[in-house]
């Protein structure tokens, strides 16, 4: 008999046998359907494509019938329109070419109008050639009849006109100048000499000669060892502080200063006044005390600024100005002290601005700074008129002020009455005598060049330059120049001497012209 468990065994492989198969036999069947459901779905989709297509190929030839329908009708309406357009455009066409013809038309007939007018001025044309021909004769014969009676040729005839025109008009030129020329004299030889004449009595002020040294008194002669010191040191240190020379030589009891800057000539006398009081001198002493004198000399121009401004009565200067003022005192120019001739400037132009009614507080602070870059020339490049136009505009001074510094020497137009009498101011400053110093080098090459300007004109027999060149004398041929012409020629001599000349005030041009009859008693 056999164990249980191999029953149970062999049962349970019975049973998934049996499954297995059932299984099988189970999923062969559902595919069976499945393919026949498949195939029976086939045939229902290719008989619905079929209905389709079908149902499309009718629609298509549908559309294509209303397609060739609505394509036949716009080309006959485009027919239509095109036809239209050209009956438009030849009718147009037409239009033109009627118009084209009635030109032409009227074209022809202006070119034989044209041509019948042409014809008329040919013939014009012809009289009129034959007709300048017998006026050129008859002109020709007129003319050898005047010859003949009055016994000139064209061209003497035509020399004696021109003769006596030129005669005619220098004669009434020298007439009109002369005229205008006393006319303006009468008007402003008055009111000018009044306004000068007044402020020059009004103003005065001092002048210093012109100088490039100063003398320091020693109280002995020992001492000048001593500035000089052990191999020279101290005198080199101070010529090197102060950039002045010192000249020490066999003048009793003096030290000489020399240099062209005031400033520092003025340094270098204070320092050495105060190393001889002190009697300490060595360099490092020597650069102590050229510091302080340089201080002293800075508060010294200040206070010189200071002051020439309360002189004038001017107010509001920037201290920059008022410093630059007050160094003007160690600056000369031709033997003028700079700071004096600036305050000269400035009264004689406010006493000519109030005598022509300008303003006189405007007038004396142009005056006052219209030599303000003399301050400075010496350490800038340029003119001091560019440099104190310059300062002026930097300093914030009005319009009116920096025109007058620019123009006092004529380098730009003077635009105000202010600038005319800063100018004229400064021109009776600079002329009044005794004011400037000119070497003899420069005075006798003035007076030389006045001369040879006076000699360079035609008739001129010989001049003369007097009164230290504020006058020249000219004599001139009695036989080539006549009184008419002496007037222009004098006009023409002063205009040469402004053009190629400079000089201060003004110079008279004094024409001369003598007969001398000479007979002998026998």
């Amino acid at each position: 008999m056999m164990p249980v468990a191999v029953k149970v065994i062999i049962a349970i492989v019975v049973v998934l046998v049996a499954i297995v198969v059932t299984a099988l036999i189970t999923k062969n069947v559902s595919v069976q359907k499945y393919k026949e459901r498949e195939e029976t779905k086939l045939g229902d989709a290719d008989a619905q494509a079929r209905i389709i297509i079908d149902e499309a190929l009718k629609t298509a030839e549908t559309k294509k019938r209303e397609a060739l329908l609505e394509a036949q009708e716009e080309a006959l309406k485009n027919k239509k329109e095109i036809e239209r357009e050209s009956k438009e455009r030849r009718a147009e066409l037409q239009q033109y070419e009627r118009r084209v013809l009635s030109k032409e038309e009227a074209l022809d007939r202006k070119s034989q109008a044209l041509e019948g007018k042409e014809a008329k001025l040919n013939e014009k044309d012809a009289n009129l050639d034959k007709q300048k021909r017998e006026l050129a004769e008859l002109k020709a014969s007129h003319l050898r009849e005047l010859e003949k009676i009055s016994g000139l040729t064209t061209e003497q005839a035509k020399e004696y006109l021109l003769r006596s025109v030129e005669e005619d008009v220098k004669h009434e030129t020298a007439v009109l100048v002369k005229e205008l020329g006393r006319q303006a004299k009468e008007e402003a030889d008055k009111i000018a000499k009044d306004c000068v004449v007044t402020a020059i009595q009004r103003c005065s002020t001092d002048h210093v000669a012109e100088t490039t040294i100063s003398v320091v008194q020693l109280p002995n002669d020992e001492m000048k060892g001593r500035i000089i010191g052990r191999e020279g040191r101290n005198i080199r240190t101070l010529e090197t502080m102060t950039g002045v020379n010192l000249i020490i030589d066999d003048t009793p009891e003096a030290v000489v200063l020399s240099g062209f800057d005031g400033v520092r000539r003025e340094v270098a006398r204070i320092a050495l006044e105060k190393l001889i009081v002190d009697g300490r001198i060595h360099p490092a002493r020597i650069e102590e005390t050229v510091e302080k004198a340089q201080k002293e000399v800075e508060s010294m121009m200040r206070e010189e600024g200071e002051a020439a401004t309360l002189e004038v009565g001017v107010h509001g200067i920037h201290p920059e100005l008022i410093r630059l003022l007050g160094r003007m005192k160690f600056r000369t120019s031709y033997g003028q002290n700079a700071l004096k001739h600036s305050i000269e400037v400035a009264h004689l132009a406010g006493l000519l601005a109030g005598e022509i009614g300008a303003d006189v507080r405007t007038a004396k602070r142009a005056g006052l700074l219209h030599d303000i870059g003399k301050s400075v020339d010496q350490d800038m490049e340029g003119t001091h008129v560019q440099i104190g136009a310059d300062l002026c505009r930097k300093y914030k001074e009005s319009a009116v002020v920096v025109n007058a510094v620019e123009s006092h020497h004529g380098d730009v137009e003077p635009e105000s009455r202010i600038a005319f009498v800063v100018q004229a101011a400064d021109m009776i400053s600079a002329s009044r005598p005794g004011a400037r110093r000119e070497t003899l080098e420069t005075y006798t090459n003035r007076l030389k060049q006045l001369e040879d300007i006076s000699n360079s004109f035609k008739g001129v027999e010989k001049s003369y330059a007097i009164q230290a060149g504020r006058e020249v004398r000219v004599m001139v041929v009695p036989d080539k120049v006549s009184d008419d012409e002496m007037v222009l020629l004098a006009r023409d001599i002063s205009k040469k001497i402004e053009d190629e000349l400079k000089y201060p005030g003004q110079i008279k041009v004094n024409v001369i012209r003598e007969s001398r009859v000479t007979d002998y008693a026998k």
